[in-house]
């Protein structure tokens, strides 16, 4: 076991921790609304913050704002208790490491989802799946955001 892997579950692994993973460019009312419901979940909250190489893969273009930004912007909130960035190589590593007692899916992920459970069974975790309620997102969507079609 690594000294960062060990540190963490000595000093944090008695709390109940909360993973959820996400792009967060163009940061509204709907990303915040999924922080705060996870966090409702457990006292110590794991946001997985995507590369931009991956959203380049997974969405065929760049995101608005590059990670580091997301990631401010993220921690600028003051609901996540770790604010990191997934690994370009194996999208999987942040859940091995942190080891969560939970993972929040918002309304609408698909990426990565469709191995998850089985994902979490090979490595022998009893991690469990929540999917969170949506925030208005006829309203509140980044694709709709980025499209400026932003209703009123």
């Amino acid at each position: 076991m690594n000294r960062g892997k060990a540190l963490f579950s000595a000093k944090f692994k008695k709390k109940k921790t909360v993973m959820v993973f996400g792009t967060f460019d163009l940061l509204h009312p709907g990303h915040k609304y999924l922080l705060r419901q996870a966090k409702k979940l457990a006292p110590y909250l794991i946001v997985v913050i995507a590369r931009d190489r991956t959203v380049s893969t997974l969405k065929g273009k760049l995101p608005y704002h590059d990670e580091r930004q997301r990631q401010q912007v993220v921690t600028s909130l003051n609901l996540a208790d770790q604010a990191i960035f997934g690994s370009l190589t194996d999208k999987f590593a942040a859940i091995k490491k942190y080891r969560p007692d939970i993972i929040c899916l918002g309304y609408d992920q698909i990426n990565f989802t469709d191995q998850l459970e089985q994902k979490l069974k090979k490595l022998n975790l009893k991690t469990k799946i929540v999917r969170l309620k949506s925030f208005k997102p006829d309203k509140y969507k980044t694709s709709i955001l980025k499209n400026g079609k932003l209703k009123n």
